[in-house]
């Protein structure tokens, strides 16, 4: 950190290349995979090729930088809380080596509050202006589509601020829904239709963001019992967290298997995903066999990182087989 603390607040000489990296980090800039979703609307909606102009690019840039902004606001609310009610201090302080505080520059000292408030409404207006846009000048504008984006942007700011729907009992239900909207709002925007084999895919990459934010509230279990945000990990037993992260594994699995099998996706399918599969199973048995959950919660990366491939690869075999 190279900002200089004055009685824990950043002194005004701070250098600007370090708190640029100190707000980014507030916005967990360096957690991409959450934007990971606009290669599949890219390549699902690619096809015919000739089709494909350059409005449709300027549209998924916009609703990409948009997706950017708001999802920074929606981490620096969820570090001012966490900071105002000491979940963070508990899970990112000295008694847990595992976890670098650099990574809450609240807690480290590096931003105060209303710098962080500052940040964080400035990128919901930045977002709320770059969706506009995109839905402006898309070629299409279904009403599911802007409801849903409409919907992503009130409860994202809403998360952990404010009416704390995280903290009501539907955090994992959100990840989820999160990673699908991200994913069918930027199609729907550029062709005006609903894929049903998108739909698949959309909600397979939400499972990247479930997967691993139920790791990493497997490890922070403690913090959140002491504020009261009810986790699944806080409100089970540790068996039952372990059964319940098995279930999700599962379920992961039988999405794409099942998509398959009612021809919702092509056959071979659910072949295509079996090593994201294998590596998710790995990850399971790293975090609860092995007891290992930090470096699991990694392997979650890694395992949702494959499967955005591993889908993008599908999108192209059926767009290039479907214009051949």
């Amino acid at each position: 950190m190279t900002d200089s603390i004055v009685a824990g607040r950043p002194a005004a000489t701070a250098h600007a290349p370090g708190r640029l990296r100190t707000y980014a980090r507030l916005g967990k800039l360096d957690v991409y995979d959450y934007y990971l979703g606009v290669f599949l609307a890219l390549t699902a909606a690619l096809f015919p090729l000739g089709a494909f102009t350059g409005r449709d690019a300027l549209v998924l840039a916009l609703f990409l930088a948009g997706e950017i902004a708001v999802l920074m606001a929606m981490v620096a609310l969820d570090d001012v809380t966490g900071f105002r009610d000491g979940s963070d201090l508990a899970n990112y302080g000295p008694d847990d080596p595992r976890r670098s505080k650099a990574r809450k520059p609240l807690v480290a000292g590096a931003l105060t509050e209303p710098q962080a408030l500052r940040f964080a409404w400035t990128c919901a207006a930045a977002g709320a202006l770059l969706w506009t846009a995109a839905a402006v000048l898309a070629p299409h504008r279904p009403p599911w589509a802007l409801i849903a984006a409409g919907a992503l942007f009130a409860v994202s700011l809403q998360y952990s601020y404010g009416l704390k729907i995280s903290y009501h009992g539907f955090q994992e239900a959100f990840l989820v829904a999160l990673g699908a909207v991200l994913v069918i709002v930027p199609y729907g925007l550029l062709t005006g239709e609903f894929s049903s084999f998108l739909m698949v895919q959309a909600v397979l990459f939400g499972f990247g963001p479930l997967m691993f934010g139920v790791y990493s509230n497997t490890n922070d279990v403690e913090g959140d019992r002491a504020v009261g945000r009810p986790t699944v990990a806080a409100l089970v037993s540790e068996r039952g967290n372990a059964v319940f992260i098995g279930a999700l594994s599962a379920a992961e699995f039988l999405v794409g298997a099942l998509a398959s099998l009612t021809r919702t996706a092509p056959w071979w399918f659910v072949l295509l995903m079996l090593p994201a599969t294998a590596l998710r199973t790995r990850q399971y048995l790293t975090g609860f066999v092995r007891g290992d959950i930090m470096t699991a919660r990694r392997t979650g990366f890694t395992v949702h990182r494959l499967s955005v491939v591993l889908m993008t690869v599908a999108d192209v075999v059926v767009g290039w087989g479907a214009t051949r």
